[in-house]
């Protein structure tokens, strides 16, 4: 299989691009920094076109004779301030991207029959106690819009006949990058001992009740493919681990793999906001998000429990913390 990739040299894409190989099939990564990519000693052999897709240009001939695209596409939310400009920026690189992509498989003369499209728990906007499915509403922050923009800048597709899963991303756990990256070294360094963030009101000591929906990289990557794969799978599918859990138990869990002592209150977040700016919005926040899809497609998840998945990060050489043969068999089954 030939799958165009947008963002295949960001967290979850440089994943992908390596299981494709793995099992055979043709990733082609498009990228503003084709020769950069090119350089890296990972990317060796895969071929790599020029292009900024958040404008239309000569890169859309690169979806020709391909199968299938996944758009993982988007701005580093942690990137830097959030202000109205990187506001934007976090708007455009998801929506326009989207928009051309579709504007562009429309042209095809042998159009991609898939296009698997990346969206984020976001979605739903902050929740407290409601489990959320694919079918719950979307919420009406900043998040929450971007992403009903994102996902419904595909709906031209979907009348085309090309199937369409997008895949709602929660806290991708990876180690030194995406939301680890950010924490592992305050979790380190912080006087004390490491402490939750969130939900403790404007001036209150955080105290991390706010619900946490993570994933591990390889179960993320795991059910990107599965969506890909699949031909009955469309529309929205969760990318969060069937155990969500409360901020403070993530952060009890990290503190104890990093052998540092736990601390149960943290900063309010008048100062997380002060340090951060809205980006805060997305960590002192959060929802309890079901991946109701991915169970009902056969996808079997790796890591299913938090403390188990920070050591299969931190200490991946310790055999206690690898999934069994019967996991690894059925999960490549649904690969």
């Amino acid at each position: 299989m030939k799958v165009l990739i947008t963002g295949g040299s960001g967290l979850i894409g440089r994943q992908i691009v390596e299981r494709l190989v793995t099992r055979g099939d043709q990733p082609v990564i498009l990228s503003r920094r084709a020769d950069e990519i090119r350089r890296a000693r990972s990317m060796k052999g895969i071929e790599v076109i020029q292009g900024d897709p958040t404008v239309a240009g000569a890169w859309e001939l690169g979806l020709e004779g391909c199968d299938a695209v996944i758009n993982l596409a988007g701005h580093n939310l942690f990137a830097q301030r959030w202000n109205a400009a990187v506001k934007e920026k976090i708007r455009d690189s998801r929506v326009l991207t989207t928009q051309n992509l579709v504007s562009a498989i429309s042209r095809c003369k042998t159009p991609p029959k898939t296009l698997v499209q990346a969206s984020a728990i976001g979605y739903y906007g902050p929740k407290t106690n409601e489990e959320l499915t694919e079918d719950s509403p979307s919420g009406t922050d900043f998040m929450a819009v971007v992403c009903r923009e994102w996902e419904e800048a595909t709906t031209g597709l979907t009348k085309m006949g090309v199937r369409v899963p997008i895949v709602r991303t929660g806290v991708v756990l990876a180690k030194g990058e995406g939301a680890l990256g950010a924490m592992t070294p305050i979790f380190k360094w912080l006087p004390g001992g490491a402490a939750p963030v969130g939900s403790g009101g404007k001036l209150a000591p955080g105290r991390g009740e706010q619900w946490f929906s993570w994933i591990h990289i390889d179960d993320i990557v795991g059910i990107f493919l599965t969506a890909l794969d699949h031909t009955s799978a469309t529309g929205p599918i969760n990318g969060t681990s069937p155990n969500p859990v409360h901020f403070a138990d993530f952060a009890r869990a990290l503190a104890r793999v990093l052998h540092r002592p736990y601390v149960p209150f943290g900063p309010p977040d008048a100062v997380l906001n002060l340090i951060l700016g809205d980006v805060a919005q997305v960590v002192a926040t959060g929802q309890k998000v079901l991946p109701k899809k991915a169970v009902a497609l056969g996808y079997t998840f790796r890591h299913t429990d938090v403390l188990e998945a920070l050591r299969a990060i931190f200490n991946p050489s310790k055999p206690a913390e690898k999934p069994s043969s019967k996991s690894h068999a059925h999960a490549a089954a649904h690969h």
